[in-house]
């Protein structure tokens, strides 16, 4: 199974090769520091093994920071646009998180839960069909 996805501006491109859908796991958070870096409620990330993925096109601009626990979090953007294309932490190990949205096809792998729900946003209704946790590791 290809994927592919992009940027906002079409800068940066990239392939994801799986060798089955089961391998990536797209979740919602709810956490602040994936509120902070979306500017939004919530981020859709799709989590799936290194070796499946590929820039294909460009290179993208890397930022670290705390995640807010004591561990690095990485994250890569497109400079030109400010699309946040990819992210890693020193735990991930074989996996990086593909940020949904940059997927051109994003309904090949469709959400299967939420984190963090302890701290969503009380108008936020809930996603029905989704495991809901309330912390990462619950």
């Amino acid at each position: 199974m290809i994927c592919n996805g992009g940027c906002y501006c079409g800068n940066i491109r990239y392939e994801i090769n799986l060798t089955s859908p089961d391998e990536a796991r797209t979740s919602i958070c709810h956490c602040k520091n994936c509120k902070k870096f979306t500017g939004s409620e919530f981020s859709i990330a799709t989590k799936l093994p290194w070796k499946a993925f590929r820039i294909t096109k460009g290179s993208p601009t890397k930022h670290a920071s705390d995640n807010g626990s004591g561990t690095k979090l990485y994250r890569e953007f497109c400079e030109s646009c400010g699309s946040g294309i990819f992210e890693y932490s020193e735990n991930a190990g074989d996996n990086t998180y593909v940020f949904y949205g940059t997927l051109d096809e994003p309904e090949q792998l469709p959400p299967k839960g939420e984190f963090f729900c302890k701290s969503k946003a009380g108008w936020m209704l809930e996603v029905p069909g989704l495991f809901h946790k309330q912390e990462i590791k619950q």
